[in-house]
């Protein structure tokens, strides 16, 4: 039987009773998508999955896509290895963001495979962007609903994050820009949600960046209130599946000296609208 249990008020939920190894009943995959759906992000125990075996999992919930600035593992393109050394200081994605949100079709979700763990630290926080939009004022909604973002993949505190990655992975670096609305329809629940993040947004489109500066930070540390948040703690073998278009992630940089090494997939998505 699959059960879940939330780990926080706003978001995050723990299935149980599932073996991801194997094909999955249409009915078993129905539930874990309903509770994914509801919880915006869904994490697994235990689940030491080979590469065939973890692409399969991926594959029932979309289409996995190739990272755009790192390169994939041997063999397998559509992993990419998300990795922090002992001697290394940033993190990959070291700060709150949606994935990628400067391509034109950003990820419908992201997936994380734990295969090696600090013995303390390296947990994941996640916030819910539903319930940052619905907390607004009706008034900053109602501006909001006029706007729409730039985002880029150059912005200084996402991309420190992944030099070292680019760096000894084969990857480019490369400049990537997209508008997006602040505020999304899920196209699958038809919730509204707030769709800028500290990561890549630098103006709103037709604003200068000064202009923007305020309402921007405003925004930021709003999204990212305890309120709205949840924290994992990983294991070898837990995995992680997230809503990007629903839900922001931090990894947290709290383990230097020691080697965290994840196993990651993004999903295909849409045209935000």
């Amino acid at each position: 039987m699959i059960g879940a249990r939330k780990i926080a008020g706003a978001l995050g939920a723990e299935v149980t009773g599932v073996d991801l190894s194997k094909p999955l009943a249409k009915e078993s995959f129905a539930e874990i998508k309903r509770l994914w759906l509801e919880h915006l992000v869904v994490f697994f125990r235990n689940q030491n999955l080979k590469e065939e075996q973890y692409l399969a999992f991926a594959r029932q919930f979309g289409e996995p896509v190739e990272y755009p600035l790192v390169k994939g593992l041997a063999g397998y393109p559509k992993i990419i290895e998300v990795k922090k050394l002992e001697h290394e200081r940033a993190a990959f994605g070291g700060v709150w963001h949606t994935d990628t949100a400067y391509l034109e079709r950003p990820p419908m979700a992201s997936m994380l495979l734990a295969r090696e763990v600090p013995p303390q630290g390296g947990d994941t926080l996640f916030a819910n962007m539903y319930l940052a939009y619905e907390s607004l004022s009706e008034g900053l909604k109602k501006l909001l609903l006029t706007l729409r973002g730039v985002n880029t993949s150059t912005k200084a505190d996402a991309s420190k994050t992944r030099e070292d990655r680019i760096k000894t992975d084969g990857g480019q670096k490369s400049d990537f820009v997209a508008e997006h609305p602040v505020v999304r329809t899920h196209p699958e629940t038809g919730r509204k949600a707030l769709y800028v993040n500290c990561g890549h947004t630098v103006r709103f489109a037709g604003w200068t960046e000064e202009e923007s500066a305020p309402l921007l930070k405003f925004l930021f540390d709003f999204q990212t209130r305890p309120e709205f948040t949840c924290r994992f703690s990983w294991q070898p073998g837990s995995i992680a599946l997230w809503d990007n278009r629903c839900a922001q992630h931090n990894p947290v940089n709290d383990y230097h000296g020691y080697r965290r090494v994840m196993h990651r997939i993004t999903l295909g998505g849409d045209v935000p609208r």
